[in-house]
């Protein structure tokens, strides 16, 4: 086990990198310019040049072979902005914001709590409700409960997340005034952070009513980003039970005498599992790195709102930081994913 652990560590090395050239490579060609984001477009060229040239975006992107060929000095090659950037980041060190001068580990550190909270949310709302849809459609397949639970399921993966925030905002907030709109915190409520995620904030400190404030902003945005994962949930569980039910070990323990519950619990569910431990664990990490919409939507607080604010701003390290960042929690997701197979079925074993 801990071999196979430390290939996959190793194997996230040039995953990384990887990710570095692509993300470094994209944010260049998008279009704009910083400095004229930050002067203006009305800017002084001569300012424009001079505010280019105090960030480091009038160096080469990748290779320096101006300098290389001027000095023959091998290491001259490498001043450019990627690698000067890849050097920081084996520091610990990803920059600054181009607008707020604010270090981007600092800004990770306070928007992931923000982030999780609403992913866990999501994803414990599209388990809690996805696995017994998906079990009740498989024990009753062909039955108009089957055929409704699929219907659902389709509508659900169906439903653009913006759209749907969007009609639950007017539906719930507009109209019938039940949910807040936005934020994760009424004006007048204050809850002192501990872990940053407020809910679990305001139970730790006994702060029940910050508590009930912070889930009631939490419902909507968690029921727009859990809805495609829990229609994925739904169809993988059914699909998995109906291959498990028609198993032979099944049927004999339904032909001893079994009660159905004991059945379906005992035998089925378990070894229906696998497949949909690792839909969730794809999703929770598509959710993670997905959440752009929903957080621009809701005016939540997270790393997705953040990549946004850095993407309209033209602020290479946030956009830098952010992907790398939710790339690298992806990558460890999937190793716990891959690693909680031996608990569901302990004839997995990893050498």
């Amino acid at each position: 086990m801990t071999a196979y652990i430390v290939r996959r560590l190793l194997g996230l090395v040039p995953v990384l990198i990887g990710v570095t050239l692509l993300i470094f490579f994209l944010t260049r060609i998008i279009p704009g310019d910083p400095a004229i984001a930050m002067l203006g477009e009305r800017a002084a060229p001569n300012l424009v040049e001079r505010l280019r040239a105090d960030l480091g975006l009038d160096r080469p992107l990748f290779f320096n072979t101006a300098e290389y060929r001027e000095t023959g000095r091998f290491g001259d090659l490498f001043d450019s902005q990627y690698f000067d950037y890849m050097g920081g980041m084996l520091r610990g060190d990803l920059g600054r914001s181009i607008l707020t001068l604010v270090p981007i580990t600092q800004s990770l550190l306070h928007r992931f709590p923000a982030t999780l909270e609403l992913t866990l949310a999501a994803m414990l709302l599209a388990v809690a409700i996805g696995i017994p849809a998906g079990m009740w459609a498989a024990l009753r397949r062909g039955t108009l409960a089957d055929t409704s639970v699929m219907l659902v399921a389709i509508a659900g993966v169906s439903f653009p997340v913006f759209w749907l925030g969007i009609i639950l905002i007017y539906v719930f907030a507009v109209v019938l005034g039940w949910l807040p709109p936005s934020g994760r915190l009424s004006v007048s409520t204050s809850i002192q952070p501990i872990t940053g995620m407020y809910v679990l904030d305001g139970l730790l400190a006994g702060n029940f009513k910050g508590a009930l404030n912070a889930a009631r902003h939490l419902v909507l945005p968690a029921l727009a980003l859990g809805t495609i994962p829990l229609a994925i949930v739904v169809r993988m569980t059914r699909s998995a039970m109906l291959e498990v039910l028609g198993q032979d070990y099944v049927r004999t323990a339904r032909a001893k005498g079994l009660s159905e519950l004991k059945v379906v619990r005992k035998h089925s569910l378990r070894n229906a599992l696998l497949p949909v431990v690792t839909v969730i664990g794809l999703s929770f990490g598509s959710l993670l790195s997905g959440a752009i919409l929903t957080e621009t939507v809701f005016s939540w607080p997270g790393i997705g709102r953040w990549v946004y604010d850095g993407i309209a701003a033209r602020d290479y390290p946030i956009i830098q930081g952010g992907v790398i960042f939710v790339a690298t929690l992806f990558v460890f997701v999937n190793l716990l994913v891959d690693l909680s197979y031996t608990l569901i079925d302990p004839r997995i074993q990893y050498a």
